[in-house]
């Protein structure tokens, strides 16, 4: 981590920060979720960084990247295409964990050809959310970023590892880092079917999901129903493992993920 590469990247009205580890492989772009940070792929990132050029974004309204406009909309999938053409990256791998699996694949959806393969771990999949809903859960998550901002990063992390004691000890830091960096505006709210965000992909996709029972999104139903919107789709459940997939089965997770991208 000490020969990692940090910088910014311009995007339409703002930039989005990086760590990029400079492998001489592939380049692999990751999108974390919704309150991370590009450096919570950390202990991902160095298990692969001797195979990848593996660059970790920090998405707007996170880390260090700009924060939301109250005023400009963005797009999510458009900061990655705009990031990816700043870097001069050539067909890479995308990847990305929870809303930022989301953004990966309309990405993908709305560019082909311009990445190689795509792996998505657990997106938020589901109904198009009735406004009042929208609105109700945009409050919920202004108010918990709001509690978040009142607490010092010992504290943070103190209470992630109370609530998630199967996470690796290298996990937190940046999760608790993380949680301090968010715009209260980061809440994303989707206007479109989740099956339209992954129906023209054309590169091998893959869509990793965990168990309904331990907190994942995406259930076996859906994981049908996206090989059934799009071929180039390929599904790969993790046991014991619910949304935060990586981190609570982290040997198999990278195992899936290492088997795909070789093949």
């Amino acid at each position: 981590m000490e020969t990692w590469q940090s910088g910014t990247v311009d995007i339409s009205g703002g930039h989005l920060a990086y760590h990029r580890t400079g492998g001489l492989g592939p380049a692999l772009v990751l999108s974390h979720g919704l309150t991370d940070n590009g450096l919570c792929w950390s202990r991902f990132a160095a298990a692969l960084a001797s195979e990848f050029d593996i660059i970790m974004l920090d998405a707007r309204g996170h880390g260090l990247s700009s924060r939301i406009s109250e005023t400009e909309p963005f797009d999510p999938a458009w900061d990655i295409a705009e990031a990816v053409e700043e870097l001069r990256l050539v067909s890479p791998i995308v990847m990305g964990h929870s809303v930022g699996a989301r953004a990966t694949a309309s990405y993908a959806n709305a560019y082909p050809g311009r990445v190689s393969k795509v792996i998505l771990e657990d997106p938020p999949f589901g109904p198009v959310a009735d406004p009042g809903v929208s609105k109700a859960r945009r409050e919920r998550f202004r108010e918990h970023v709001a509690a978040f901002s009142s607490m010092s990063e010992a504290q943070i992390m103190a209470k992630g590892k109370s609530a998630t004691p199967r996470w690796h000890d290298d996990d937190f830091p940046a999760w608790a880092t993380a949680k301090r960096q968010v715009d209260p505006e980061a809440m994303p709210v989707y206007d479109t079917a989740w099956q339209d965000s992954i129906s023209c992909i054309e590169a091998p996709t893959l869509l990793i999901f965990g168990e309904p029972g331990h907190g994942g999104i995406v259930t076996p139903e859906m994981a049908e129903e996206a090989l059934e919107v799009n071929p180039n789709i390929t599904t790969a459940q993790i046991k014991n493992a619910g949304h935060n997939i990586r981190r609570e089965n982290f040997a198999d997770y990278l195992a899936v993920v290492h088997k795909f991208i070789l093949e």
